[in-house]
């Protein structure tokens, strides 16, 4: 599932060509992604202009001249890209090829500068969704949402209330959004290895001990800094607005490392890897610690 680094990259590829565009007209292929359509959807898109590319979370956001947001996610194996990138022939989006049977949404776009562009979006396994909403709390998927881990919100002492007094392990807190907004499994491991804390140490256990929440908050944003700047991570899916690979995995510390020695100078660990929640969490038993 893409976390913070991929949505933000595909974000970034897509600025450039929909902020400022018009979309003349929206086709859908199928009546639902995880989710159906809106009745309105198509309706209320047509006509509009893209003002932004935007992220919360994990989620694309467009706010448009209507003034609703066009809200996305890409689920497992969403992508978006453009046909003018992609094929020599434009005419060829109007009956995608057997290679492209799960281009689902297909926006028409007119730029004041690009011209007509024709942007698809493709998922084959149908995790992801799109909504549109009016305000921000009037969607679901953005209610309660925690800060942003590059924002000034995040910080030691909003971490420490959160934790306070929380049994469950660090690395379920982690990964709960309304703590703190984007990371999923792989940056959760990745960053408790930069703040040598294990995942399975309880959370409310690391409040009162100096310094351990501010390594956790450096590890984080560190993580997610390198992992954005390196275009995220391609695992199996995950493509930018390029139709290009993240490069983030080649970097990993200790996810899907069980077994390789610990990166960390000095250290003589080796990688284990646990389960928690169904999920596999990556360690070092040497150089992370509990509280």
């Amino acid at each position: 599932m893409p976390e913070l680094p991929e949505v933000e990259t595909v974000r970034a590829g897509l600025a450039p060509y929909v902020e400022g565009a018009r979309i003349q007209k929206v086709t859908l292929n199928r009546k639902d992604l995880r989710f159906p359509f809106g009745p309105d959807f198509v309706s209320e898109l047509e006509g509009q202009t893209i003002l932004r590319a935007a992220r919360r979370a994990k989620y694309l956001l467009f706010p448009l001249s209507s003034g609703k947001t066009l809200l996305s996610h890409l689920g497992m194996t969403g992508s978006y890209r453009f046909v003018e990138f992609t094929y020599k022939d434009p005419s060829r989006y109007y009956e995608p090829p057997p290679g492209e049977k799960h281009d689902h949404v297909i926006f028409d776009l007119h730029h004041p500068a690009l011209g007509d562009l024709h942007l698809i979006y493709a998922d084959a396994r149908r995790f992801g969704f799109m909504e549109l909403f009016a305000h921000e709390e009037d969607s679901p998927y953005l209610k309660g949402l925690g800060p942003e881990p590059f924002g000034n919100a995040f910080n030691p002492a909003q971490l420490a209330a959160r934790l306070k007094g929380r049994k469950s392990p660090i690395k379920a807190m982690l990964l709960d959004q309304r703590v703190v907004a984007g990371i999923g499994n792989i940056y959760a491991s990745e960053a408790l290895h930069r703040a040598h804390i294990r995942p399975d140490c309880p959370s409310g256990a690391l409040v009162d001990k100096p310094g351990r929440l501010d390594d956790l908050v450096f590890g984080v944003r560190e993580v997610l800094a390198e992992a954005v700047e390196a275009g995220g991570s391609t695992l199996k899916d995950f493509r930018n607005a390029e139709g290009g690979s993240g490069y983030f995995q080649h970097h990993f510390a200790v996810y899907d490392r069980e077994g390789e020695p610990c990166p960390t100078p000095l250290c003589t660990g080796t990688i284990h890897r646990i389960v928690q929640a169904g999920r596999s969490s990556f360690f070092c038993p040497v150089c992370q610690k509990g509280a």
